[in-house]
């Protein structure tokens, strides 16, 4: 048995959810999400709780069940909380700012850095060294958060870089002088 998909999804009073066969559309306080789910899936809405079930004990179907609870419950939480990610850049001369809605990054290339994010996405700069991702969508956060990152990753032997607020890069012992 699942240990995710069988776990209910509470919808909160002030989140709206809808079912169409496949199409799970949520709109809540933050925003409006829609996704396709696998239509393998059954779902079902009772008092005030998303419940997702599978039709039989197969490995596709043991493997889509708690997917599929999980991706609904992102949504949900999503449009309710919202989902943030903050990046550090570490670095002599390293800096972020934000121009307009656009992130500028001057980490050590001979140019800077543009960087246009998405709609539904927030970028923030509250330090010169900090940058915040924001936005009700968690796929697209965390995916512009791993584009931010992969400008500069961290390198392991000064650890210069960008990484995540809660990343440890571990440092390599560099070539021995002789």
């Amino acid at each position: 048995m699942s240990r995710i998909g069988v776990l209910p999804i509470k919808i909160p009073d002030n989140v709206e959810f809808t079912l169409d066969k496949n199409k799970v559309k949520v709109k809540g306080p933050k925003g409006e999400l829609e996704r396709t789910i696998p239509s393998a899936m059954i779902i079902k809405e009772e008092e005030g709780q998303v419940v997702v079930e599978r039709p039989t004990n197969s490995k596709k179907h043991k493997s889509l069940h708690g997917l599929t609870r999980s991706l609904i419950n992102n949504l949900v939480e999503g449009v309710v909380n919202g989902y943030e990610k903050t990046l550090e850049i570490h670095g002599v001369g390293y800096r972020a700012k934000k121009e307009g809605n656009n992130l500028v990054l001057n980490v050590g290339y001979s140019h800077p850095v543009t960087l246009e994010p998405p709609e539904g996405i927030e970028i923030d700069v509250p330090k010169a060294n900090i940058i915040t991702v924001k936005g009700i969508d968690k796929e697209k956060v965390g995916q512009i958060t791993a584009q931010i990152r992969d400008i500069r990753p961290p390198e392991p032997y000064k650890g210069k870089g960008i990484r995540y607020q809660d990343e440890k890069v571990i440092s390599k012992v560099g070539k021995a002088g002789g």
